[in-house]
Parts: structure tokens; C-alpha cells; sequence
């Protein structure tokens, strides 16, 4: 890009910020969804599975604070989002509220829900994996935040694979082609709600630095932000080799649509 090299750091560390916040964000809408399938079973369920649904719920719920809350000095805690804008010196606008995400993400089918979380959980793990756990210039924090995260959404995402097998055995072809459907709708809407947040970094970015973008620099910022943030989110987990096997045992060609649309977000 045409940053500098100072530029590009505060560019990072918005990107940090928004990277903890879309976590949990999305964790606003799997608890919810975990205890909505939770319910129905505790009267006649298997004991293992609704004591595994349960614990699966009270991970989630820990996910959300954890990455609400960041550890400052004698062991004080702090809301993330102030914890970093004491030390960042400007604000960073952040897409939401999580609460009307979740419930638009909640309307759709419970088996185009199921997808997106396992497209998600995955997406962590691949992410942490490749991106953060050998990085040697991350901040120490940054990536034990990120490790015990994925540690979990690594058991998470195969217990989810199992709920989408189950939900999907449940539903006629019919239903199946709508929730396959629906997890590509909410696949769209997280993008257009990406593109909203690069909007975000860019103000953020000019707060920070008081840099003022000239010509089509700032349509060059966010088109590059957006589309790093699609690869992150989307891309890598629409794509990763256990989401597509569970997607090809509901449906074997939705792995071909699945790849297509991949392309668009990579």
C-alpha cells in the first residue's frame, strides 16, 4: 500500500481491535443458538449430549467476555474496547449493535445457523494456525488471547459438526436446499457488514494519524481492508477442508457453490 511504515502499525493495531471485536460479535449469536437447541432436549435428551450442549454454552459465554475484557496492570480488568482506546489515544467505531446481528443471523434456519458457526470455528482455528501461532512480532497478549481461544473453538467445531449432522437429518431435501440457502445469506450479510467496518478502520485510521487521503487513496485503504477482513472471515473458513466436508455430507453440491463464492472472498 502507499502507507508508511508508522502508518501501517496503527493500521494493524485498528485491525487487532476489530479482529477481537467480530469474535465477539459472533459469540452473541451462538450462545443463543446453542441453548435454543439445548432446551428441547433436557426432559427426554441423552444426558451426554445436553451436558456437552451446556458445557459448550458456558464456553461460549466465557468467549464473550474474554474478549470484552483485557488484563492491565495490577491484574485491574477493563472493557477491551476501553482498555484499548486508553492506550490507542482515538476511538474506533465497531458494526453493531451485536444484539441486532444475532437476531438477524437467529431468523434463519437453525441448520443455515449450525453452518455459520462451523464456518466460523473453523475459520479460528485455520486463522490461529497459519497466521498468528508462529508470528514472532505479534504482542505476547494478543496471541495467548487468540491460542486459548482456538484451543476451545478447535472441540467446539467438532461437536458442531455432529449438531449439523443431527440438524440436517432432521430435514427434508427441501429444507436442507432453504438452510443451505440461508447460511449463504448470512455469509453475504457478514461481508456487507465487513465493508462497513474497513469504512470504520479508515476514519479510525485518519483520527489516529491525522493523515488526510488524497485522490482515491481512501477507496484504496478500505478495498484493501474489506477484502483481507473477506479472506479472514469468510474465504478461509468457507473453504477449509472439515467445513467443506460437512457441507458436502448435507449437500454435495453445495461444495462447488461454496468454492465459487470462495473465489469472490479470497
Amino acid at each position: 500500500m502507499f502507507l508508511t511504515r508508522e502508518e501501517q502499525m496503527v493500521a494493524n493495531q485498528i485491525r487487532g481491535h476489530n479482529y477481537l471485536y467480530m469474535f465477539g460479535l459472533v459469540e452473541e449469536f451462538i450462545l443463543p443458538f446453542v441453548l435454543d437447541h439445548a432446551r428441547p432436549q433436557l426432559k427426554d435428551g441423552d444426558d451426554y449430549r445436553v451436558r456437552a450442549l451446556v458445557q459448550f454454552a458456558s464456553e461460549e459465554a466465557k468467549h464473550i467476555h474474554l474478549f470484552k475484557t483485557f488484563r492491565k496492570a495490577f491484574h485491574l480488568f477493563k472493557t477491551f474496547r476501553k482498555a484499548f482506546e486508553d492506550a490507542f489515544g482515538s476511538p474506533c467505531a465497531v458494526i453493531g449493535p451485536p444484539a441486532e446481528i444475532a437476531r438477524a443471523v437467529l431468523a434463519h434456519h437453525p441448520l443455515a445457523v449450525a453452518l455459520t458457526i462451523l464456518h466460523l470455528e473453523w475459520m479460528s482455528r485455520g486463522h490461529y494456525v497459519d497466521s498468528v501461532k508462529s508470528d514472532g512480532i505479534l504482542d505476547p497478549q494478543f496471541k495467548s488471547l487468540l491460542k486459548h481461544h482456538w484451543m476451545e473453538e478447535a472441540q467446539h467445531a467438532r461437536f458442531d459438526a455432529l449438531m449439523v449432522d443431527a440438524l440436517a437429518d432432521s430435514c427434508a431435501p427441501d429444507e436442507i436446499d432453504t438452510a443451505v440457502d440461508g447460511y449463504f445469506e448470512i455469509v453475504d450479510m457478514l461481508d456487507g457488514g465487513l465493508r462497513q467496518q474497513a469504512e470504520f478502520d479508515a476514519d479510525a485510521f485518519c483520527a489516529a494519524t491525522g493523515r488526510t487521503f488524497f485522490g482515491d487513496e481512501r477507496q484504496r485503504y478500505v478495498d484493501t481492508q474489506h477484502q483481507a477482513m473477506r479472506y479472514t472471515f469468510i474465504g478461509s473458513g468457507m473453504t477449509h477442508p472439515q467445513f467443506m466436508m460437512s457441507l458436502k455430507r448435507i449437500k454435495p453440491a453445495a461444495c462447488g457453490m461454496a468454492r465459487s463464492m470462495a473465489q469472490i472472498y479470497s
